[in-house]
């Protein structure tokens, strides 16, 4: 693992969602900066002094003279998003694969670099858009794929949180200074932290590419450097239109990442905070509530439940799913075989495409909220 250390939140997350099948063990890492600090923390997490390093080039160095039978499958980069693209690109060009957390990179230019690489190591590559792991997500896209609602007409996707109401950065907070500097964060703040999730959300149900959007971000909050609000109209190929809006400005709201998608047939709404239930609406008759863990899922859904309905499965049950499905590609990777053809999880275009997303809002608001072209990504 690179970064995750002391303090850390998202290190944290990966590690629990990558142990929790019993598939994966952390042998290695550089979990900061700061030297001393990722040895500390390394002591915490139990890895082994010797494979403790200062420094994810030391690292990259020291684990890729290794004996096969020793050297890592895999690396994980949970850095702050300047420090994506460095990390991702010595590891993935010294043979190894790669899952790095969302966003991708820096910014567009390096997410279209750091695609060239990918391809060219013939590695495997992941991003954690975790919230793609739910098992209703997967239901919900099914219903979509199949034509369950007909054809798509509305996507309305909203990602409010309320944590950032106050200039919490200036209390040197360590998860709320990163991610309103520009230095480190990019070009967006609230619409690259959690307005990207929204957008891969309603790509992953809908299957809906971006033609045009128009974008309207602002910084409510005195001294803050990037946007805390933000909200953008869609037009997608196709005819669909879609609102999105993402807000950590909004008071008294905690995580509730919702999408609702409406058709020719019939509309569907997932919430994150409830996230075991998926309502299937209709014009003409009762709406159904779809509840994971009973027979009725598709089979797609039931490959990634693990407890029998009744007991909630959650945030970190849909990150480890990811991860269950970057396991049955890392194994292929490592014993020469063929990649399966059904996985299923966020690559490195997803990658890409946010990072595009996140340009053109900028852009867009910048002009003044005008209807900008979404680039080829």
């Amino acid at each position: 693992m690179i970064g995750g250390g002391r303090g850390a939140f998202i290190g944290a997350v990966h590690r629990i969602a990558a142990h929790m099948d019993g598939k994966a063990e952390l042998v290695a890492g550089a979990f900061s900066s700061d030297p001393q600090r990722s040895k500390d923390s390394a002591k915490d997490l139990l890895v082994s002094p010797d494979r403790a390093y200062g420094s994810y080039a030391e690292m990259a160095k020291a684990e890729a003279a290794m004996p096969a039978d020793k050297r890592l499958d895999f690396v994980v980069i949970v850095t702050p998003n300047h420090q994506h693209f460095p990390p991702a690109k010595l590891f993935l060009e010294a043979g190894f694969n790669v899952v790095l957390d969302k966003p991708a990179t820096f910014d567009l230019a390096e997410a279209k670099k750091l695609r060239t690489i990918v391809k060219k190591s013939k590695k495997v590559f992941v991003l954690t858009h975790n919230y793609t792991g739910n098992v209703m997500v997967k239901q919900a896209r099914e219903f979509v794929q199949k034509g369950k609602l007909g054809n798509l007409r509305k996507v309305v996707v909203e990602y409010p949180q309320g944590w950032l109401s106050t200039f919490l950065e200036a209390s040197d907070q360590k998860q709320a200074s990163w991610r309103t500097d520009p230095k480190r964060s990019g070009a967006a703040g609230c619409m690259g932290d959690i307005g990207t999730h929204a957008e891969n959300l309603a790509r992953y149900i809908t299957g809906l590419e971006i033609d045009t959007l128009c974008a309207d971000l602002t910084t409510f909050v005195k001294g803050r450097k990037l946007d805390d609000d933000g909200n953008v109209l869609v037009r997608y190929k196709g005819g669909a239109k879609g609102v999105l809006h993402s807000s950590q400005i909004c008071i008294g709201d905690e995580n509730m990442l919702n999408i609702r998608v409406y058709g020719t047939k019939a509309g569907i709404e997932w919430r994150q905070e409830f996230p075991n239930e998926l309502v299937v609406k209709y014009a003409d008759r009762p709406r159904e509530i779809w509840r994971r863990g009973n027979d009725y899922i598709s089979d797609h859904g039931k490959k990634f439940t693990r407890i029998p309905f009744g007991h909630p499965e959650g945030y970190l049950e849909a990150f480890a799913n990811i991860y269950l499905e970057v396991f049955r590609a890392i194994e292929a990777e490592v014993t020469g075989k063929k990649q399966p053809k059904d996985l299923d999880f966020p690559t490195i275009e997803d990658g890409v495409y946010g990072m595009a997303f996140i340009e053109t809002v900028v852009k867009s608001s910048k002009l003044g909220a005008k209807w900008v072209k979404f680039p080829k990504a």
